[in-house]
């Protein structure tokens, strides 16, 4: 796992420079970043090594220290807390190297599943158990998923911190526990299952979002919209009904409740309820987006001011892409609060 955690790395460094970089230069985004702030020895200070959001307080002593106006700190804040955002250019090749995974992992996953037994009848799944054999196919199957879902929590930690930074974690760890354990635990095939299942709605998020830097907002609306059925379809219909429901009850018929079962089946759930919350946020940010009628007519911002007293001054049309580039209401890569959501 860690040789293809190296791997995807390198992979994901070339991907970066070879083929999204050029791609997203031909589609016209440029590296450019937000607007800088003037350089200021004694603000600096402050961003680093006390707050880089200062409260009313430490506000008007440094406008008395320094001699400027509350709102001119302000907006160096807002500049500051900016240069570290990452341009579009960098959010448009990290979501061509997950699309390009997804993508390519979805489909291996299809084919490789579609002369499985276990695909078509999930009572294969325990048949023989545990005494199954492990081929090399299913094998790098399951090592790639591992390996990619270690590099997204890697990545949470060394990314800007996100509102959503604990639902993250609990989503990757328990990803991250399934995968680890349903493996040592021989039960790979009900995993591929669920590994497959998963990845068929992540890609065509990542589809949406290159299209919203890229600016092509219907095409980025339609993908959004087609991420969101697939989503529901596939984690609030087959997902309880196909997963849980062999993991669950064909398990306990077949094998019985076996020591691992508990804490199995624990994990699946605590997908499915992460699952719901998921569904609830992207019904409700569409719902929005379509009574408003501005699915496909959004004013967005590369930069999302973080200062409140500028989220209520630069309160500009949002329909479901409103593009902020920390990522702040970010779901597994999903929406939530009524904002599109770029990394």
């Amino acid at each position: 796992a860690i040789k293809m955690l190296c791997f995807n790395a390198a992979l994901l460094g070339n991907s970066c420079r070879f083929i999204a970089k050029p791609c997203a230069i031909n589609l016209g985004i440029q590296d450019s970043g937000p607007h800088r702030a003037q350089p200021n020895a004694i603000l600096e200070k402050v961003f680093t090594s006390i707050t880089k959001s200062p409260d009313a307080k430490r506000l008007e002593g440094l406008s008395k220290q320094l001699d400027w106006d509350v709102r001119k700190i302000q907006r160096w804040f807002r500049h500051r807390r900016n240069q570290d955002k990452p341009t579009t250019l960098t959010k448009f090749c990290e979501s061509m190297w997950r699309f390009t995974f997804y993508l390519s992992i979805f489909f291996y996953g299809i084919r490789f599943l579609w002369t499985a037994p276990w695909f078509w009848d999930t009572r294969q799944c325990w048949y023989n158990y545990p005494f199954q054999p492990l081929t090399s196919r299913l094998y790098y199957y399951y090592i790639l998923e591992l390996a990619f879902y270690w590099s997204l929590m890697f990545s949470q930690f060394t990314d800007i911190k996100r509102k959503d930074f604990l639902i993250m974690f609990v989503h990757h760890l328990a990803t991250i526990g399934l995968i680890t354990f349903s493996y040592m635990n021989n039960m790979v095939r009900v995993g591929t299952l669920v590994l497959c299942l998963h990845d068929a709605s992540d890609f065509l998020l990542e589809a949406a979002k290159l299209a919203n830097y890229a600016k092509y907002q219907r095409v980025c609306d339609a993908f959004f919209m087609l991420f969101g059925v697939v989503f529901i379809v596939t984690r609030l219909g087959i997902y309880p009904f196909w997963i849980l429901n062999t993991t669950l009850f064909e398990s306990w018929e077949l094998i019985g409740p076996y020591p691992s079962w508990w804490l199995f089946n624990g994990l699946l759930v605590t997908l499915q309820v992460l699952h719901i919350i998921w569904s609830y946020l992207i019904i409700r940010t569409a719902s929005k987006a379509l009574v408003r009628g501005k699915v496909s007519k959004d004013d967005r911002s590369d930069v999302e001011s973080s200062s409140e007293e500028e989220d209520v001054t630069s309160n500009s049309t949002k329909g479901v892409f409103s593009t902020s580039s920390n990522g702040s209401n970010r779901l597994n890569g999903h929406v939530a609060g009524g904002q599109w959501t770029g990394e």
